[in-house]
């Protein structure tokens, strides 16, 4: 198992092909921080229970923690990433592909984020990769099956699993107790879901770096790399960067015109939406924090009559264009810049 080091890094920064996938991945991971992590605290803000400044900055500490702690533990996340596709063996044609797909991620997310609507970088940027290395020839015979599976198997179980967990705990009569002991049991439920956003989200992008300086090189690892402490940092702070920047647009989209949750409610929400993400992180599935928490939101809100489907039926077909557009942005921009 071999290790990237920080040496090794910077001198491949020499090649401007490479230093262009760093600058994307790091603008995909700021991106990330930006619109996907408000997700894990939109219900804390939607209920009252902390400030929008305090959500952020909570949200923004546990990325950090998240992406760095179950990285150097359990890096399955960012070996399925690293191995989706394959790109050949030409570094400068890999690297033209690799960029385009980063590209195609930014444009997906930047339009989601004008409209307001919670998509799925992680699924946005697998789908980016898939057409990217398509267009290299070969066609779909460059994406690795096994890992796509994985991912749709990912996708099935956390918002499936979500809304049922999220619907049944709605519908669970407990003993009340005091506004107080919810509004601590909603910031522990936050804390939690922006816990498993980094370690879920922070693990592709190490992916994508890894991946980066492989196809540079022009060779790639038969088996997991030993991932160094420096760059868990440059990803996990990247991101936590992106989440201090805010997403209120998408925070209200969530937390105001899809559904209301009261704290007790937001407690379950996040409960049902944190056990989809640990489960998946520890079988090593990417999956999306925000395909999570929106159905577990959605299947509580559902359980007490408050569920806004308009907004919801939005949400879910944005979700549905999320892979055959970014698939298709991937395609074209590749095409581009290979002409280049």
């Amino acid at each position: 198992m071999s290790t990237l080091t920080f040496s090794g890094f910077l001198a491949q920064l020499s090649d401007p092909s490479f230093r262009l996938v760093v600058l994307l991945t790091l603008g995909v991971l700021l991106v990330n921080g930006w619109t996907d992590a408000p997700n894990a605290i939109a219900t804390t803000v939607s209920s009252g229970t902390l400030s929008y400044p305090s959500a952020v900055a909570l949200a923004a500490g546990c990325n950090l923690l998240g992406a760095a702690v179950t990285a150097a533990l359990r890096p399955a996340v960012a070996w399925s990433i690293y191995s989706l596709a394959d790109f050949g063996p030409r570094p400068g044609a890999a690297l033209c592909a690799l960029c385009a797909a980063l590209g195609s991620v930014v444009l997906w997310a930047a339009a989601a984020w004008v409209l307001g609507i919670p998509t799925s970088e992680s699924h946005a940027l697998a789908a980016a990769l898939t057409g990217a290395a398509a267009a290299l020839g070969g066609g779909l015979s460059n994406v690795n099956g096994r890992v796509w599976a994985g991912l749709l198997w990912g996708l099935i179980l956390s918002v499936g699993l979500g809304f049922l967990l999220g619907r049944r705990l709605g519908r669970l009569r407990t003993r009340r107790r005091g506004a107080a002991f919810y509004r601590r049991a909603q910031a522990a439920g936050a804390a939690a879901m922006a816990f498993l956003h980094g370690a879920q989200d922070g693990q592709k992008f190490l992916g994508v770096f890894l991946l980066g300086t492989a196809l540079a090189q022009g060779q790639r690892e038969s088996g997991p790399m030993a991932l160094p402490f420096w760059l868990l940092a440059l990803c996990a702070l990247t991101m936590a960067l992106g989440t201090c920047l805010g997403g209120r647009r998408i925070l209200d989209t969530l937390g105001r015109d899809m559904v209301r949750l009261d704290p007790r409610q937001g407690c379950r929400a996040d409960l049902a939406g944190g056990i989809c993400l640990l489960l998946c992180t520890l079988l090593g599935l990417p999956v999306s924090t925000t395909h999570a928490k929106t159905a577990a939101m959605l299947g509580v809100g559902s359980a007490g009559g408050s569920a806004g489907w308009r907004t919801a039926r939005a949400i879910g077909l944005t979700w549905l264009l999320t892979f055959p557009g970014c698939a298709l942005l991937g395609f074209l921009l590749a095409k581009v810049l290979l002409r280049f």
